[in-house]
């Protein structure tokens, strides 16, 4: 039986051990992650490689997590999580003997896109279960309480994995992965979730046909709000994965040269402002509403252009570094408020038997321009090597006119 809603406690029995999976989980991911990227980019030196290898591997998300969402509205969430994070556990330490070899890049791709398509069908399962588990206030604290989860996991392990890497190399971080993995996989196990089998056999495609009609009617007909919010963050998206995820590793290590311990610390550095970001919505979440997202693109826009005038300027690395790293903060502190009040706002208005459904179409949406923004920058980035202040201006003055344009877009 799982644990009655109206029960005021936030760290239930539930909560607690997707907490400590989750904790497992994102050490794992996080550290592989930070190593992949550094490899890559000691391997190859370009931005356009990098960000392509990114780019193929989200495909499959996008492509599958909406029958993701269906699957976590029609089978047990608990045995979906284990499973799926048994699996992940699996290609990791089977990819850790395939790296470094000559075909090690090969050998990364190929591992990318079957993390890809495992968290396609794991992402909107867990989002779906959080309001199985917690309701009222509790759902807002307990999304922070992820996302602030998921902030210390980045505030550590790039730190470590920085220093872990370079004493040890590529193999180990693979090895320490699959481990990560497979506790959570074992700790999930614990959890306990009511489910309800389907009496009725009806086929596949008339399944995947009703479930698509039932939900995209709830987005298109009775919550258009939601669906403007995501089609709103799909439009960010394409910037923020463009100069965050490709340009600031870029920046750091090909442009300016740094070390992968510069470029740890400035990932830890952007873990604490993200957890800052979680605490500020559980501060303030009955004072913000959704009119106030748009301030919180136009600061990210804001950050960008100190950072473009930065490589004007004639100043000397570590300055340019310095700048990199606060304006570069400040902005994950926004994406940490826009993503954990979205979400919040999202769950409250979603029925519990469409969770999974409009969850997946929460990653996808937000998800479909990512990978265009990857290729678009990496290719920017490359072109514009000596004067990169030719992508970081024009597109913080863009994010910022977006910003300016969703004012009352979010009424």
């Amino acid at each position: 039986m799982t644990e009655k809603k109206f029960n005021q406690k936030l760290f239930t029995r539930n909560f607690t051990f997707l907490i400590l999976g989750q904790v497992s989980s994102l050490i794992g991911n996080f550290s592989l992650k930070f190593a992949l990227s550094m490899y890559i980019l000691e391997q190859t030196g370009s931005a356009s490689v990098f960000a392509g290898l990114l780019a193929a591997a989200m495909l499959p998300t996008i492509l599958l997590s909406p029958f993701g969402g269906i699957l976590a509205d029609r089978a047990n969430r608990r045995n979906i999580m284990v499973a799926l994070d048994f699996l992940s556990g699996l290609s990791v330490l089977i990819a850790g003997f395939a790296v470094p070899s000559e075909h090690d890049i090969f050998a990364i791709g190929t591992l990318l896109l079957i993390l890809s398509v495992l968290g396609a069908f794991e992402s909107p399962t867990v989002q779906a279960c959080i309001p199985q588990m917690l309701s009222g206030d509790n759902l807002i604290k307990g999304n922070a309480i992820v996302s602030q989860v998921a902030s210390i996991a980045s505030l550590i392990t790039p730190f470590l994995g920085s220093i872990f890497y370079t004493v040890l190399g590529i193999r180990p971080v693979f090895y320490t992965t699959s481990i990560c993995f497979f506790v959570t996989a074992f700790l999930e196990c614990f959890i306990l979730l009511d489910h309800k089998k389907s009496q009725s056999k009806i086929k596949l495609s008339s399944v995947i046909k009703e479930e698509f009609s039932v939900s995209m009617h709830f987005l298109c007909r009775q919550q258009p709000g939601i669906l403007k919010l995501l089609l709103l963050a799909a439009l960010v998206s394409l910037f923020v994965t463009g100069t965050a995820v490709i340009g600031f590793p870029y920046l750091v290590r090909t442009i300016l040269g740094l070390s992968s311990n510069h470029y740890g610390i400035a990932e830890s550095a952007m873990g604490i402002a993200s957890v800052s970001g979680s605490l500020l919505v559980v501060l303030l979440a009955k004072k913000i509403h959704s009119r106030h997202l748009c301030i919180v693109l136009i600061s990210f826009g804001i950050c960008l252009v100190p950072c473009g005038i930065a490589f004007i300027l004639p100043l000397s690395t570590f300055p340019r570094y310095l700048i990199l790293l606060i304006m570069f903060c400040t902005c994950q502190l926004g994406c940490s408020m826009f993503s954990t009040y979205a979400v919040s706002l999202i769950q409250s208005k979603t029925p519990e038997h469409l969770m999974g459904k409009v969850m997946s179409y929460v990653f996808t949406l937000s998800m479909c321009a990512q990978p265009a923004g990857q290729v678009i920058y990496g290719a920017l980035f490359d072109h514009f090597s000596d004067n990169v202040y030719f992508v970081l201006i024009p597109s913080g003055l863009l994010i910022c006119l977006i910003g300016l344009l969703s004012r009352h877009f979010l009424d």
